[in-house]
């Protein structure tokens, strides 16, 4: 599920990489589907490779998204326009062991929102078949 999503500095949003252009990539909006040119020279962060910062080491993007989901069954998350003191004990519930003094609360806000869209997309059922799929670690 987070396979070809992305996120795009000074973007609203996520996309999702449609093809490779000469000058990057060539990204379909989730908000609202326009395709649009995403150059080489933007700062484009794959989902599937952000970890969120916990006491004890670092959480997969997608295992946060998981805990989500399972806490509000499939709905829709906490606003990410919420209060920073709502957003902190909202990761509190859903990451207790979260690295307080690395992640901030604008980090929260893109998580949150991401999951959002996610959800509005109908894309997080795609994130356990994705993790099922993976070999554990043992």
């Amino acid at each position: 599920m987070l396979k070809g999503i992305l996120a795009i500095s000074g973007q609203t949003g996520l996309f999702k990489l449609v093809s490779n252009s000469k000058s990057g990539f060539i990204v379909e909006s989730l908000i609202d589907k326009k395709r649009m040119p995403a150059h080489a020279t933007s700062k484009i962060s794959a989902l599937e490779d952000i970890a969120i910062f916990t006491e004890e080491g670092d959480v997969q993007l997608q295992e946060v998204i998981k805990n989500i989901k399972e806490k509000e069954n499939g709905g829709q998350a906490i606003s990410h326009k919420a209060s920073g003191n709502e957003l902190k004990a909202y990761m509190r519930g859903i990451l207790p062991n979260y690295d307080e003094d690395r992640v901030y609360v604008s980090d929260m806000k893109k998580v949150f929102q991401w999951y959002n869209i996610l959800q509005e997309n109908d894309m997080l059922n795609e994130v356990e078949a994705e993790e099922e799929e993976t070999p554990s670690e043992e």
